[in-house]
């Protein structure tokens, strides 16, 4: 009786809406999973909200521990290195019988040498190991007291010979002391160059120790491979103390490290740390963001606008002296010049050899870190890179 009943409603209600039964329960369903689709999406912009806004802050975590863990002590260093000489007695040594003797010396060691009133030798040279070499000789000739051409000479020649131990020995302290060891001996002494390299004022030593630093924080945090962060942090700049060869500071870099082996990992962090190429690892996108806070740290790095603006308008100074040149516009803080050329003063065969002769210039001419890049335009282009410095 019951269940006849209840047939008979379900046919009455089937009747009225115009649905059977199976349709009522489906559309039924429809409503309800309508209904909580809406909820989960909610909930799901939530929880993504919420996730976003703790990854953010964990992330602000995890970069200041790691600066905290790199914060070294920090001396700005540019051109010049000085010399505190005892007394006036040995400053007139120093200078020489109308100047003889430091004419010797700036001509032994490649430096300049400026000596005022007081007691301060200045020694200026843009090339930080020629201007190291000149300050140990000195030193050692100060302590000597027998200053004479000759002897400059020796002393000169004998501390140039020494350099090979003594940037062998800054790579060992500076390896050491970021916790790497057993490097090749020809690898450190690249890495003992360090330690007379600047950047923008800022010591290539103190910027890779404390890139090591904080990289290594990094990996730790994230679950990178630390020993790989590690070393690719200490070797990502050292194709900027390569000197012997022709390329970008990454270029020199990445053959740095297939020369002595090292693990793709590493050459791949090296190859990808200014975004030359798309990161292809988490360690590499390690050894960038450390690479970046030390390097903007307020304070790391330095360079006056008046001499920036200088050292740009000298460079487009020269270029425009040659005959044919309508117009040059120096670049990229100087690392690159792009001259207009007068069509009907120089033909395309004479391009290259224009190119050649500008770069040429500017190497004799110009100080500056790394390579600068002449491209002349006219109906085509010719390029020419002058040697690293």
């Amino acid at each position: 009786m019951v269940k006849t009943t209840k047939d008979d409603y379900i046919a009455k209600l089937e009747k009225l809406s115009g649905l059977t039964k199976e349709e009522a329960r489906q559309q039924l369903l429809a409503e309800v999973e309508k209904e909580l689709s809406t909820e989960v999406a909610k909930r799901i912009r939530e929880s993504e909200e919420k996730i976003k806004l703790e990854s953010e802050e964990k992330a602000r975590e995890i970069l200041v521990e790691a600066m905290q863990h790199g914060a070294t002590s920090y001396v700005a260093e540019y051109t010049v290195s000085t010399i505190r000489v005892p007394d006036e007695e040995i400053k007139g040594r120093i200078i020489g019988r109308e100047g003889r003797n430091i004419r010797a010396f700036e001509h032994a060691t490649g430096t300049e040498i400026e000596i005022d009133e007081t007691n301060d030798i200045r020694i200026s040279s843009f090339d930080p190991i020629r201007r190291e070499i000149a300050r140990r000789a000195l030193e050692q000739l100060i302590r000597d007291t027998r200053i004479q051409p000759a002897r400059i000479e020796e002393i000169v020649t004998q501390t140039r010979a020494k350099m090979d131990q003594v940037l062998l020995e800054e790579g060992k302290k500076i390896a050491h002391d970021v916790g790497i060891y057993n490097l090749p001996l020809e690898l450190l002494r690249l890495i003992g160059r360090y330690r007379f390299r600047t950047s923008y004022g800022q010591n290539l030593a103190f910027h890779q120790i404390e890139q090591v630093k904080i990289g290594v924080q990094i990996a730790k945090e994230v679950g990178a491979d630390v020993d790989t962060a590690r070393l690719a942090c200490l070797l990502c700049d050292v194709g900027k103390v390569v000197s012997e060869e022709e390329g970008t500071h990454v270029e020199l870099g990445v053959g740095v490290a297939k020369k002595f082996g090292l693990p793709e990992q590493v050459v791949n962090a090296i190859a990808e740390h200014h975004e030359d190429k798309p990161f292809s690892t988490v360690e590499s996108v390690v050894v960038w963001i450390a690479d970046a806070i030390s390097g903007a740290r307020p304070g790391a790095r330095y360079e006056p606008f008046e001499d920036y603006a200088k050292h740009m308008e000298q460079i487009e100074n020269i270029v425009k002296g040659f005959p044919g040149v309508e117009q040059a516009f120096a670049f990229q803080a100087g690392r690159e010049v792009r001259v207009l050329v007068r069509p009907e003063e120089v033909p395309d065969s004479e391009l290259t050899v224009l190119a050649h002769d500008i770069a040429k210039t500017l190497e004799e001419k110009v100080s500056y870190a790394g390579q600068i890049k002449v491209t002349l335009i006219r109906e085509s282009r010719s390029e020419a890179t002058t040697k690293a410095k």
